[in-house]
């Protein structure tokens, strides 16, 4: 999506970052030819214009300008749209195998059958997974109410691919794999919008779809990858209500007898931004991934405040004295309303099939051992549920057994212990020096990556801090609303694939870190800074050092992708190869 602001009106704003009128003699002088120093106009601040390719690249390849132009045009699709189908292929190659129910699978997938036949989940006999592999049709669906410690959007999309596939290792992964891979669609627009590059949103998504992490989650029927997803949807969709919002401050300022945007503190405090779709659907996206798994309960905090921050920045930018009072008066209100209630309604709708088919666990509770309560006005279903989720919220902060896969999220970024979904060991192996081969599914991010996001964090921190770069701010934002309140819980049992949620967040700090090592291109654009231009009459020779070293470091990232291909797949290799992976001793 591109800008829509006139590129005459960008060119008449140019060179008064400040918004301060141009002293008489610089007029003067304008009349004689005199260009004044190119600097960020207050409406590319405000409305930053997305960046083109130089001339020279398509001199280069001897393409006509006019045919430039159109690929440029479409580049802003087609590229999401060709790294997309890429990942795609990827993740729905052999999507069936391995042929098993592979750790937690064996609660999600029959979860979700039962609430997709009958509305409710139903408690499953032990050792019932050979026979749902062997005869799914064989298998009744059991009508007691099974207890289960998850919310059922996810299982409900999980179900959806078992009604349309069978209730199948195929089936019970293929809603998974979908929004897997539509997740690199959203992030190579949302990186395309948040660095007004198409080159770098592109990069952003090419890097998740090489994310072993992404990649294994995304071919298991588990519920995290879903929590990902939606709170991937929801900062999309924060990040266009942004723009739109910013956009619409821009339009509402005042301009000159020169025709340049100029700053008011009367507009910028008492503008209404009026109705904000794109922060409503956020505030559904917040809502479904809460309703998938509790963690998206942080997400929704953390991400309301920082929309409310974005405000305070765009109304001080267009000239309010006091942008926190401003936000407090005109927007603090609908933001909460366009967020919080609507996540919370959309919660307790994802309930339906446990309310309505009055059988589930807990069901009844209020009828029966809450009778009498003082609560008793209330909806007999609106307690049970409410007794229930107390109950499930008790069962999350005392599971504290051990696991031989758990991890500390100190160690998370290191990929300190990684998670074994499936292993399996064939003997008789000729290629193997110890007569043996292995097959596993190893939850894992791509090591290099993950190793260089470290750095990248590190370097997102600082632009944040000290260049006051929002784009570092909302990355920083997105990693810590996955990561930090696990920490809150370190007495649990938790596990290192709980950390793809913020995985797109962690790609977006990588493509930030790439975009500074390639710096920027040499010209007359305003700003030096991502994806834009610089004065620099060096800049070419820099920016083209600068192209090969993150070149290569993506390239790097890709052979490890494949390298680690058999561990993400349950490829079976000699087990000397499937050791010489095993890259660090937690590993095994």
């Amino acid at each position: 999506m591109t800008s829509t602001a006139p590129e005459t009106q960008r060119g008449q704003d140019a060179g008064d970052p400040l918004g301060e009128q141009p002293t008489s003699w610089q007029r003067r002088l304008r009349r004689f030819g005199h260009v004044p120093r190119p600097e960020t106009s207050l409406r590319d601040r405000l409305d930053p214009p997305y960046t083109r390719p130089g001339r020279q690249v398509w001199s280069v390849l001897a393409i006509p300008p006019h045919v430039a132009d159109r690929l440029v045009r479409w580049s802003a699709w087609g590229g999401p749209l060709l790294i997309t189908l890429v990942s795609g292929l990827l993740r729905f190659w052999r999507l069936d195998q391995p042929n098993a129910v592979i750790f937690d699978e064996t609660y999600y997938a029959k979860d979700a059958w039962a609430l997709v036949n009958q509305g409710y989940e139903g408690s499953w006999p032990k050792d019932v997974d050979k026979l749902i592999l062997k005869d799914p049709s064989s298998v009744p669906i059991p009508t007691d109410p099974g207890y289960v410690v998850h919310p059922p959007v996810g299982k409900w999309i999980i179900g959806f691919g078992e009604q349309l596939f069978g209730f199948t290792p195929f089936g019970w992964r293929f809603m998974v794999a979908v929004l897997g891979t539509i997740s690199v669609l959203l992030l190579c627009r949302i990186g395309r919008r948040l660095f007004r590059s198409t080159f770098l949103g592109c990069l952003a998504g090419l890097l998740l779809a090489v994310d072993g992490l992404h990649f294994v989650m995304s071919r298991t029927a588990l519920l995290d990858l879903i929590v990902m997803f939606f709170v991937l949807a929801a900062f999309g969709c924060l990040v266009v209500d942004r723009d739109r919002s910013r956009r619409r401050l821009a339009d509402a300022l005042p301009v000159d007898e020169e025709g340049v945007l100029r700053p008011d503190a009367r507009i910028a405090e008492t503008l209404r931004l009026g109705w904000r779709p794109w922060r409503l659907g956020a505030g559904v996206m917040l809502g479904l991934a809460f309703a998938t798994k509790w963690n998206g309960l942080y997400v929704l905090a953390a991400f309301g405040l920082m929309t409310v921050l974005w405000d305070v920045g765009a109304r001080r930018t267009a000239g309010a004295a006091r942008p926190y009072m401003a936000v407090l008066r005109r927007d603090l209100i609908p933001a909460f309303f366009s967020t919080v209630p609507v996540a919370i309604v959309t919660y307790i709708v994802s309930w339906t099939g446990w309310i309505v088919t009055d059988k589930g666990y807990y069901r009844n509770w209020a009828a029966t051992e809450g009778k009498g309560s003082s609560w008793s006005w209330l909806p007999d279903w609106l307690r049970s549920l409410w007794h229930y989720e107390n109950q499930v919220y008790d069962f999350h902060v005392g599971l504290t057994s051990g696991h031989t896969y758990e991890s500390n999220p100190w160690s998370w970024l290191v990929l300190g212990r990684p998670v074994s979904y499936f292993y399996e060991e064939q003997t008789g192996c000729k290629e193997s020096s110890t007569g043996k081969c292995a097959a596993e599914v190893l939850a894992i991010g791509t090591p290099l990556l993950w190793w260089l996001a470290c750095f990248a964090l590190a370097y997102v921190v600082w632009r944040w801090l000290f260049r006051r770069d929002w784009r570092a701010g909302a990355i920083a934002c997105g990693v810590a609303a996955g990561w930090v309140p696990w920490f809150f819980y370190q007495e649990r049992t938790i596990f290192l694939f709980y950390a793809v949620v913020f995985v797109p967040f962690l790609c977006l700090a990588v493509t930030m870190l790439l975009g500074a090592i390639v710096g920027p291109a040499a010209g007359t654009g305003a700003r030096a800074d991502l994806g834009l231009t610089s004065k620099d009459p060096t800049g070419e020779r820099r920016r083209t050092l600068g192209a090969i070293a993150a070149g290569v470091l993506v390239l790097l990232i890709i052979w490890n992708f494949i390298y680690f291909w058999p561990l993400y797949t349950g490829t079976s290799v000699p087990e000397d190869l499937w050791r010489d992976r095993m890259w660090l001793d937690t590993w095994v």
